[in-house]
């Protein structure tokens, strides 16, 4: 199990700012910390917020059977947090998390995966979405790129790409080894949706490696095109 998190707020004082519902309870909105997707939506009660904070990985209450609940004490789908932060209001926890495995209990990355609706996208997104020419298929490495880009030029707290370039170099080449051994573990047990799990890490990490040398993934690109143009010699 994790560390405990570093709270900056006792939790006995941010028990006190939370607005819990006449049932004791307040909604936690669980996002993913690199790709900031929303996984899920939960509950969670005094004692799971305690639990929380104690353990660094996320306790609920389940409404349907009226008792605590660990994320991934029986699928292994643990999720580490990153930052606990409450809305303005105090009826509202948000949870970022470095999740091991899908969200969701169907076997969804996300919670979210069913879609009631769709309105006219911006070009960026109508891109992202289409996914069949070359900007939409890689416009998810561009926007990645460009928030790892963000969170080094501004620094917010709590997440961890923040923490990723504090740390520096050596913290970011080990990440860098570990999401490559744990990819050919992966592919070697050929499991594949672990490998898509971890290259995905992988593919992250090297992106703030590269972030830190100041080496623009356009050069990477520029490489591989000139690699691709040179007679072959086989």
């Amino acid at each position: 199990m994790s560390k405990g998190l570093v709270m900056q707020l006792p939790v006995e004082e941010l028990e006190q700012k939370v607005k819990w519902d006449s049932q004791g309870l307040v909604p936690a909105i669980v996002q993913d910390s690199s790709s900031l997707e929303v996984l899920t939506l939960a509950y969670m009660n005094r004692e799971s917020l305690r639990k929380t904070a104690e353990s660094g990985e996320t306790w609920f209450w389940s409404r349907s059977r009226s008792e605590l609940w660990h994320k991934g004490a029986t699928s292994g789908h643990t999720q580490q947090i990153v930052s606990l932060k409450y809305d303005c209001d105090g009826d509202a926890l948000l949870v970022l998390v470095n999740r091991k495995g899908p969200a969701c209990h169907t076997g969804e990355e996300s919670c979210f995966y069913q879609t009631a609706g769709e309105g006219e996208l911006p070009a960026s997104a109508a891109a992202m979405a289409e996914g069949t020419s070359a900007l939409g298929r890689f416009a998810v490495l561009d926007e990645l790129e460009r928030v790892i880009a963000e969170r080094d030029e501004q620094r917010p707290e709590g997440t961890y790409t923040t923490y990723l370039f504090e740390k520096g170099i050596d913290k970011i080449l080990k990440k860098v080894g570990e999401e490559t051994a744990e990819s050919i573990i992966a592919a070697k047990n050929k499991d594949n949706n672990e490998l898509r799990m971890e290259v995905s890490d992988l593919i992250y990490h090297l992106l703030v490696l590269l972030r830190e040398r100041k080496l623009p993934l356009d050069e990477v690109l520029r490489e591989l095109s000139l690699r691709h143009e040179r007679p072959r010699r086989d």
